[in-house]
């Protein structure tokens, strides 16, 4: 029988909760991605806890927040891996444990040259959190909910729990799952992947589809990461951009989940939609500069080092540019003529 960690205490209140994905990563190091049928020798391999929304939460740990996550493992020695590195950073867990199944695993090449990462993984479906697994003062009790959509129901059920009693729902989407249009709907803050918006909305140009995400959805905002060229954003009335900033990358794994980190300190901070951007941009970055999903994660004096000292790549959209489509896409309030 499944058994929760703490399921019956009362919550207490907290800055951020997660609900979502963790994992064991094992890293490969490799001189080169291997081509077909050939054997390459690696250059190291270590295991490492990771996973989307873990990873987040740790983040916004050890930058200064009360942070809970929820989420399911087995009772083995990845789960154990997964219990205590959550444990050892004083997060507050509410951990399923499910016997008699595969822990969530990934094996990441990462080519040395560039740190770009490639990732083979497997999930057990009976790692998938049910609704009826969760509580709702685990939600309530936050002024935050992070989550990442996998699977969509206990996502959704959450999400509503949040938005009921006026809490901010953040979300970190990359496929369609089932049900994930009915999560969109409760989400006041999307930030996607690049391929995300044309999957969902079947609109290739984020400039056209963010504005229709939020028209048909009710999202405050939505956004996309773009790798090295940074974070695009529209809240409705105009377009948000950052570049992405230069650093010696050494493993891109977990880049993704310490922007989604970042931008939730950062609202549960106050700090405008721009600077959101910047500060997710470069602790994303910074985390690149060392191994794993977690090895990156900065204090927030080297990330705001590195905002206003740090090189940039190459914009993607010219600003000038950007606020004249933000004014074509407020004013007519409909898809966007570009003519």
């Amino acid at each position: 029988m499944n058994k929760t960690i703490n399921e019956r205490e009362a919550a207490s209140m907290v800055d951020f909760v997660g609900v979502g994905i963790n994992s064991v990563d094992t890293l490969i190091r490799l001189p080169r991605f291997p081509a077909f049928d050939s054997k390459v020798e690696i250059i190291s391999s270590e295991i490492l806890p990771g996973g989307q929304v873990a990873t987040a939460a740790v983040a916004c740990q050890r930058w200064g927040l009360r942070t809970r996550y929820v989420g399911k493992i087995r009772d083995d020695f990845a789960g154990k891996l997964q219990r205590e590195g959550l444990q050892r950073e004083g997060l507050e867990i509410h951990l399923i444990e499910v016997p008699q199944c595969s822990s969530q695993i990934a094996f990441i090449l990462v080519d040395q040259s560039s740190g770009e990462r490639t990732i083979l993984w497997k999930r057990d479906a009976r790692l998938d959190l049910l609704p009826e697994e969760l509580n709702q003062e685990w939600i309530r009790r936050a002024r935050l909910l992070h989550v990442d959509g996998h699977p969509s129901a206990p996502a959704v059920l959450a999400a509503q729990w949040a938005r009921e009693a006026g809490v901010t729902v953040t979300a970190d989407l990359d496929n369609l799952y089932p049900g994930v249009e009915a999560l969109l709907e409760q989400v006041d803050f999307l930030i996607s992947s690049r391929e995300f918006p044309e999957r969902l909305m079947g609109i290739a140009d984020p400039i056209e589809s963010l504005p229709e995400i939020l028209r048909r959805f009710g999202c405050r905002t939505a956004g996309v990461t773009l790798g090295q060229q940074g974070a695009l954003a529209w809240d409705g009335e105009q377009f948000h951009y950052s570049p992405g900033f230069r650093v010696h990358a050494v493993d891109t794994t977990g880049a993704g989940d310490l922007f989604h980190g970042g931008f939730a300190y950062c609202l549960l901070e106050g700090r405008s939609l721009a600077d959101t951007l910047e500060f997710s941009c470069a602790a994303a970055a910074l985390n690149c500069t060392a191994s794993g999903a977690r090895g990156g994660i900065r204090p927030i004096r080297e990330i705001e080092a590195l905002m206003r000292e740090g090189r940039r790549y190459p914009q993607a959209y010219d600003s000038n540019d950007l606020r004249r489509l933000s004014d074509r896409v407020a004013a007519n309030g409909r898809k966007l003529d570009r003519a």
